[in-house]
């Protein structure tokens, strides 16, 4: 156990950079803040490279002390309010953080056994590609693909909005997104993007060896893109509202594809 009280310290100083996406690249860290993120980092043998505690709330025991047995199996450091405060990304922080290492470059090869893969085309909202992190590990599958120009995933705010996901959910980001379609389609996948201009609708296909594409929150997918497609779908929508928000679109697809693998 080690203690801190500056923030001029080294490692304080390590920490912080990784609020930006230069240094998570570099490091290939990142950092979960939160009782619920650090217990379900534990839960799922998240490579923890350290644990930080307030030392004001580890005295107050708003940490469960169950919790605390656990993180003791790690490396820790404890810090002052002020210290905290520093690194904290949140108003009210509940005085835990750990810096994660990042999938191993080796896991980053797409799952050919999977019904369903998701691609990300150009996603942008933080909060949008944390829900469907969350969305994607609630119907069971395993990982996403996202294009260079999504947004990061390891942000502190996308990694808030999986609640937990990111630990299970295989991240693989591509140079190459024309590229890396392509490979799919050798591998016998569909490519399905969503259109308003089409009479087909997501309640039409079969979710067997399908690729779902998720375009880009204000241009959607992307021409190229969809000149790779095999099928266009729409949601078909009875107000007059004529888009739906990437995240909520998204949800609404693969709860097709988790009735059709019900029934």
């Amino acid at each position: 156990m080690q203690r801190i009280t500056s923030k001029d310290n080294e490692i304080i100083k390590n920490i912080k950079k990784l609020k930006t996406k230069k240094y998570r690249d570099l490091n290939n860290e990142y950092i979960i803040e939160g009782i619920k993120l650090v217990e379900e980092a534990i839960k799922e043998n998240a490579k923890i490279k350290q644990i930080v505690i307030c030392e004001e709330n580890e005295q107050t025991s708003s940490i469960p002390k169950e919790l605390m047995y656990e993180i003791a199996r790690h490396e820790c450091l404890y810090v002052t309010q002020k210290v905290f405060n520093s690194i904290s990304d949140v108003t009210n922080p509940q005085g835990v953080l750990a810096v994660i290492e990042k999938t191993s470059k080796e896991k980053n090869e797409i799952d050919y056994s999977e019904d369903v893969i998701v691609v990300l085309d150009d996603i942008q909202d933080p909060g949008n590609l944390g829900t469907i992190l969350r969305t994607l590990d609630s119907t069971g599958l395993k990982q996403i693909i996202v294009s260079k120009g999504t947004a990061d995933a390891y942000n502190p705010k996308v990694v808030r909005s999986t609640m937990g996901a990111i630990f299970r959910i295989n991240i693989i980001e591509t140079e190459d997104l024309q590229e890396t379609i392509q490979k799919m389609k050798e591998q016998n996948y569909k490519i399905i993007v969503t259109t308003p201009n089409t009479g087909k609708t997501i309640y039409d296909i079969d979710y067997n060896k399908k690729v779902i594409i998720i375009g880009n929150e204000a241009n959607g997918v992307s021409p190229q893109i969809i000149k790779q497609a095999d099928e266009n779908v729409k949601i078909p929508m009875l107000g007059k509202t004529e888009s739906l928000n990437a995240s909520v679109a998204t949800g609404i697809i693969l709860y097709e594809y988790v009735r059709q693998k019900l029934k």
